[in-house]
């Protein structure tokens, strides 16, 4: 049955809790947080959101909290919110009842924001600026919210995977430029969330060896004006409208789309973790539009300076700080975090400058309420929990620092990995300690080493592809004459910047980019794989692609199928393989390194070229470089697994003799020429310049430990 919403003509007291529109089968009930307002009022639209056909006064107030039951309304109806209070932007309140505001709790949006002067609070390009009122009515510019259907998505007989950190592998992509230049999908599902649920697919990430899927933001976000204007697009989504919403452009037929994705990945043992942004909002700063936070009680949803209330602290460079001190806000995130994991079954997140969500009055604070929120929540506590450790505010750069059940993106492996394979002097000592978990940084606390998350590359900054074939990066399609994205990406053309011929330069290039995938499968922590660095996609040297949705960003699935990208491919899960097979390349507690594990052979080695022990002293060589890891770990039957990790980063090929004691080696893997496993004989092997070998003993007993 079709609801008419003209009939509905009544608002009764309806309930404080939850927040949010949601229907009970007989009626709506709207609880909106805001404890600055006067008035909230609710208006309802016709079902394409272009009619305004009522406004209805919420009644009550309990507790800040404004609320109202509309009787008889139905799912599927079209919505949004006006706020009424003080238009004082000195004391740091906007309202302003002509701007439909987004109720922060939607979880469907009509479609997308239209860019119009009306969706500023203020009437712009006025003398007085944000202190002057506009009274347009912004609704027809103005997405609208759609009162979603609660009932219950199918998820079969599919189970959430439960990967342990340990053995857990990430693949960081993008929904929609994982599809788009996929010719053997429907020109529809490209881009959307249905392609993720291809089989083909998920056949590939099983292939590969990944256990969990990384989505760049899925929550609706803004497309700026500024990038409109120049004819480009906010392609990241790092941008968010609403914390409970999925982006519209990414369903082809509603959210559903994602659940169906999600279901479909968990069945095939692949986790779904989300990359989300709750330290800033779309709104901006005080020049930004009024869309919903700031106009439903702005004082409260963001930092403002102390005594100047007027403008917005901005620890995060987007113009605005989402206040996480305040309870509401703060029941606002973790409201959003437990209603992604019940009713999309997402396994974890990834928050984006979460150093900026550990704030409190004096910094950052590794006990502050967030942080203490998630970890004593019982079904937050067991997601995977990443953090992006850094923001641009004061103490900004905080690795190492968050408490035990959270993880951390580790720039310090992307810098070091990526500066040990170009060749620099002095990175032996740190790449070895990044090999290692980098336990220099995470081990306190009780913390183990899947606390750091390693990559070589992710979505912010070159492609693997493009740090062995760039010297500098080549921005210019952005319109920012060239001065975007990082000015320092540690990385090489070897020999001629950009795509080449020359078979030479291509050979180097590929040995490197084998030998930084290999150490990133192979280095204990936990894995990051970008999309695409699998079968050597590239940006074209774009180091900052935030605004190019365009075949700039979208994998190209040719490389995949070349027999270049084909041969990648196979390196990688290869390397992947060995790294589930051997306890010993993925440590699940750093322990004693000097513990032996069967005789004559300690926990963890290192070895310079000539088999002996790298001394203390030796760490500080700048130049040498060539080292090598012997590892060993007991196996779930007691016996010992060891492996010898030879790292050669140099211009020429080095003979590694091996350290006693003597085992029966197998070389398993060799970033040079990939070949089939094979025995070692003789005390030597060499490894060529700019490469790796992985070598595997044969199955010996252990200590006890």
């Amino acid at each position: 049955m079709i609801m008419d919403a003209s009939l509905l003509t009544r608002m009764t007291a309806g309930r404080p809790y939850p927040l949010g529109a949601v229907s009970d089968g007989l009626g709506v009930n709207f609880a909106v947080f805001s404890a600055n307002a006067t008035r909230v009022q609710v208006c309802v639209f016709d079902a394409r959101g272009r009619k305004e056909l009522r406004r209805f006064d919420l009644p009550e107030c309990t507790d800040e909290i404004w609320h109202g039951y509309l009787p008889d309304a139905q799912p599927g109806l079209v919505y949004g919110l006006r706020a009424h209070g003080p238009y004082d932007p000195r004391n740091g309140h906007r309202f302003n009842p002509h701007k439909l505001l987004l109720d922060p709790y939607a979880r469907h949006l009509t479609g997308p924001v239209n860019w119009s002067d009306a969706l500023f609070g203020y009437r712009m390009n006025h003398p007085r600026a944000d202190l002057s009122l506009d009274r347009r009515d912004s609704a027809p510019a103005m997405p609208k919210a759609i009162v979603a259907d609660d009932a219950p998505f199918n998820w079969g007989s599919s189970k959430a995977p439960d990967t342990p950190w340990t053995d857990t592998v990430i693949y960081e992509m993008h929904v929609r430029g994982v599809s788009m230049q996929r010719e053997d999908l429907r020109q529809p599902l490209r881009g959307t969330c249905a392609a993720l649920a291809d089989p083909r697919f998920i056949e590939h990430l099983q292939r590969l060896g990944v256990t969990s899927v990384e989505l760049l933001p899925v929550h609706a976000f803004l497309q700026d004006h500024f990038l409109i204007e120049r004819g480009l697009r906010n392609y990241w989504g790092y941008n968010t409208l609403s914390f409970f919403a999925p982006e519209p452009a990414y369903l082809q037929t509603g959210p559903n789309d994602l659940r169906q994705a999600i279901r479909r990945l968990h069945a095939a043992g692949l986790e779904v973790i989300l990359d989300v942004v709750y330290n800033h909002t779309c709104e901006g700063n005080e020049l930004g539009p009024t869309l919903s936070w700031r106009g439903l009680d702005n004082a409260s949803y963001y930092r403002l300076v102390p005594g100047e209330e007027r403008h917005y602290i901005n620890d995060t460079g987007c113009g605005n700080t989402v206040n996480l001190s305040h309870p509401r806000v703060l029941q606002m995130v973790t409201d959003s975090l437990r209603y992604w994991m019940q009713s999309y079954g997402v396994d974890g997140f990834r928050f984006d400058l979460g150093v900026t969500l550990g704030r409190e009055g004096t910094g950052f604070d590794p006990g502050s309420g967030f942080f203490d929120a998630l970890l004593q929540d019982p079904q937050l506590a067991r997601a995977k929990l990443i953090s992006e450790p850094w923001d641009i505010g004061p103490d900004g750069y905080q690795l190492g620092n968050h408490p035990p059940g959270f993880a951390e993106w580790n720039d310090r492996y992307r810098d070091t990995a990526r500066r040990y394979w170009r060749g620099d002097d002095g990175q032996r000592g740190d790449m070895a300690a990044r090999l290692a978990g980098s336990r220099d940084v995470f081990d306190r606390r009780h913390r183990r080493p899947w606390a750091s998350v390693n990559f070589i590359a992710s979505h912010d900054g070159f492609t693997t592809q493009d740090i062995v074939s760039y010297d500098g990066s080549h921005n210019e399609a952005n319109g920012e004459d060239g001065n975007d994205g990082h000015s320092e990406n540690y990385s090489h053309n070897w020999g001629e910047e950009g795509p080449t011929t020359d078979d030479a330069v291509l050979q180097r290039r590929a040995r490197v980019q084998r030998a930084l995938l290999a150490t990133l499968c192979l280095s204990d922590g936990t894995p990051m794989l970008l999309a695409g660095d699998e079968f050597g996609n590239s940006q074209g040297g774009n180091n900052n692609a935030y605004c190019q949705d365009n075949a700039v960003s979208w994998l190209d699935w040719t490389q995949a199928q070349s027999d270049e990208g084909r041969a990648l491919s196979q390196f990688v899960a290869r390397a992947l393989a060995l790294r589930r097979g051997h306890p010993g390349l993925r440590a699940a507690r750093y322990g004693d390194a000097a513990a032996e594990i069967c005789p004559g052979v300690a926990a963890v080695s290192w070895f310079n070229p000539d088999g002996q022990p790298i001394e203390a002293a030796s760490w500080e060589d700048a130049g040498a470089k060539a080292m090598a890891l012997r590892r060993a770990a007991l196996r779930e039957d007691g016996s010992a697994d060891v492996t010898l990790l030879l790292l050669n980063p140099g211009q020429e090929a080095v003979a590694f003799t091996l350290p006693a004691p003597s085992l029966a080696w197998i070389r398993e893997l060799d970033s040079s020429a990939p070949t089939a496993a094979a025995p070692v004989a003789g005390d030597q092997v060499p490894v060529e310049a700019q490469s790796l070998v992985l070598l595997t003993a044969a199955r010996m007993p252990g200590e006890a430990p």
